[in-house]
Formats: C-alpha cells, structure tokens, sequence
C-alpha cells in the first residue's frame, strides 16, 4: 500500500498544505521545530484514527481553527482509496471513500503504517504501560474485532473500579452489579489475552531471525507474554475465565482496600530476552535498540503477511539515532519493498543509496518545498 497524496488543513502548524509523494522513499529535511514530525503524526493519524504524541485531539488543531483535517489519496492492491479524518469541538469524524464512518474501530485497519521513533527505542527499557500500548496498536491495525474488544473491556474495567471505589475502606461488596461487571470483565479479558498470544507468536516468528541477522549471528531473540494472573498460552477459553475467577476472588480484599483492580490485561507485561538475559535489566544499549529495531522490521513483515501487502513505514528522526551498521540494515531491508517517510536534520552522513534516490521536501517554519 501507498500514499500518492495528502492534504493538511488547520493541522497543527499548518493552515492549507498539499503534497504528493513517491511511492519508494520520502524525505522531509529541516530544523527542529519546523513541522517535519506534525506530517509524519498526520500520516499515523490517518491511520489509526489517534496521535502517538498526545491523547488530547485539541492539540492537533491549528491555534484558533474551528477544525482540522487530514485527506489523502491511499493505494491498495485493489485501487484507490481515499481516506478523511476531520477534528473538531463536536469530537472526530473518519470518512473511507468519502463515506463517514460509524465507529473508529471500524475506519482503523484502512491504511497500515509502522512507526520508528526515538521513543521507540524506549520499547525495551520504557515502563509496562509503553509495551501494552505497542501490543494493543500493532494488533488493532490487523485486527478490527480486537479494538471493539479492548474498549469494551476498558470500559468494563472503569465500571468495575467505580464500584471499587466507592467501597473503599469497607470489608466487603454487597452489589449485584458489581458481579455482573466481574464476570463480563472476565470474559472480555480472555478474548483480549489470547489475541495478545497469538500476536506475540507471529511477532516472535518474524523477530527472531531478523535479530539474529542484525546481531550477525550472535544473539537469539525471545519474546515472552507475561499475564500478571499467571494464565498460560495452552489453556482453553473456559480454563482461563476460571483461572482468572480464582485470582479476582484471591484479590478482592487489597482490591477494596485499593480501590482499584489488580488483575488483568491492563496491568500485563512484555519482556525481551537476548541469549537467556533480560534485556530490559542485563542489556547493553546496543542490545535494547537492535530489539527495538527487529521488532519494528518484525511488524513490517507480519502485517504484510496477515494484510497481503506492505504497510507504510514512518522513520521519524531515528536514522541519527542508529550507528551504521544498524540504519544501513534497516535502509536495505525496506529498499523498494516498502513505501518509507523519512524526518531528518540532515542528509549529510547517510550514504545509503535508498536515501540518495529519495524525493526530498525542505521544511522550514510550517512551510514545505519540493
């Protein structure tokens, strides 16, 4: 897949802008501070319907703008597809083939993108929080049902903590309610466990030998799913849901005691090991990027496998953050297979051929010439 064309209206530090790219490598080359990132958080945007730089969708309108739009021309193996994200105070409408669609989860999927920043290289050494969220996204983008999956059991969980809070100080929970909310969490839980599982497998499948190639040969990737209650990967749904029963049931007290619930999905881990050690504890920086980095060329590999094409891949200021050896082997493995957005200060220093034939566009003080 591609974009041939966007178009930013009241978009951060952009009034009116339109672009058209090439469908191999695209470089935005500036200072800091001059718009370069707000293009490539417009891309991820279109895609996923949400910013990775902020949870607040004002943000992302241009200073005193009723609204804001992103538009753009999108190309998949079965023809054109233009996509639409309009924010405004009435909240955030997302429009495929200029039809509006009627919940976001149901928008998200249409364009794929992968995005590599600096702050993914706090993937490995980062808190748990930034993991989850990594799982949750990469699996959204493949799988509709999952998002509709994960709000439902956001939801569940603030209704249960609700309740929770409200009994705060007390010895125990007299409300029906609250077993209701207990048992649909415990549902709505396992179907979020088990995709996590089986996302894990297929990024492990991916990962593995990338890392070995970038490490030449000299170290062996694993990835481990880690369920704060303890379920294991083998067992059947109704094995889970009773499992998970057991340990609510285990917690209630330090839960009332809290006010807030203990276990589940939310509060699940991601660990990486290199030849047996924890990389997040035992591991050198060069070890915690080059995971970062298998990982991310991993979800190229595994959506193009699960979708039936390449995503969009975003490096959004990461090739300064890469010694040679690593950004020469990401550039050779995206080289004509997938289309790429590149932010950099500079151009100077990175020989490879994939960013020399690349289309340029200079970004200075919100405003961008080829």
């Amino acid at each position: 897949m591609r974009i041939d064309r966007l178009e930013l209206v009241n978009y951060r530090n952009y009034e009116s802008l339109e672009l058209e790219f090439s469908p191999e490598i695209n470089v935005f080359i500036g200072e800091n501070a001059q718009g370069k990132t707000n293009i490539m958080e417009s891309l991820y945007v279109l895609s996923m319907a949400k910013s990775h730089r902020t949870s607040n969708d004002k943000e992302l309108v241009r200073w005193d703008a009723d609204y804001g739009k992103i538009k753009a021309d999108v190309f998949r193996k079965y023809g054109k597809l233009p996509l639409e994200i309009i924010l405004s105070k009435k909240g955030k409408k997302a429009k495929v083939n200029h039809l509006e669609q009627r919940r976001l989860s149901d928008y998200v999927g249409q364009l794929n993108v992968v995005m590599f920043a600096p702050e993914d290289l706090h993937l490995v050494k980062g808190s748990p929080q930034v993991r989850r969220r990594f799982i949750d996204m990469e699996i959204g983008q493949i799988s509709p049902v999952y998002l509709h999956d994960l709000v439902t059991y956001q939801k569940l969980l603030k209704q249960r903590n609700h309740i929770l809070k409200q009994h705060y100080g007390k010895q125990t929970i007299n409300d029906v309610m609250f077993d209701v909310y207990t048992e649909q969490f415990i549902e709505s839980a396992v179907k979020i466990i088990r995709k996590r599982y089986q996302f894990m497998e297929l990024l492990q499948k991916w990962a593995e030998p990338i890392h070995h190639g970038i490490s030449r040969g000299l170290e062996q990737l694993q990835i481990r799913y880690q369920p704060i209650s303890g379920l294991k990967p083998e067992w059947t749904p109704a094995e889970m849901a009773s499992f998970l029963e057991q340990k609510l049931a285990e917690v209630r007290k330090r839960e009332i005691e809290r006010g807030v619930t203990l276990v589940g999905p939310h509060r699940d881990e991601l660990q990486f090991f290199v030849n047996g050690y924890d990389v997040q504890t035992y591991g050198s920086q060069g070890q915690q990027r080059t995971t970062a980095l298998s990982l991310k060329l991993a979800e190229i590999e595994l959506i193009k496998q699960e979708v039936g094409e390449a995503p969009v891949l975003l490096l959004d200021d990461v090739l300064s953050e890469l010694d040679d050896y690593r950004q020469s082997h990401l550039l050779n493995t995206i080289k004509g297979s997938v289309q790429t957005f590149v932010t950099t200060t500079s151009v100077e220093g990175i020989q490879h051929e994939t960013i020399q034939s690349a289309r340029l566009f200079e970004v200075s003080n919100g405003t961008v010439k080829v």
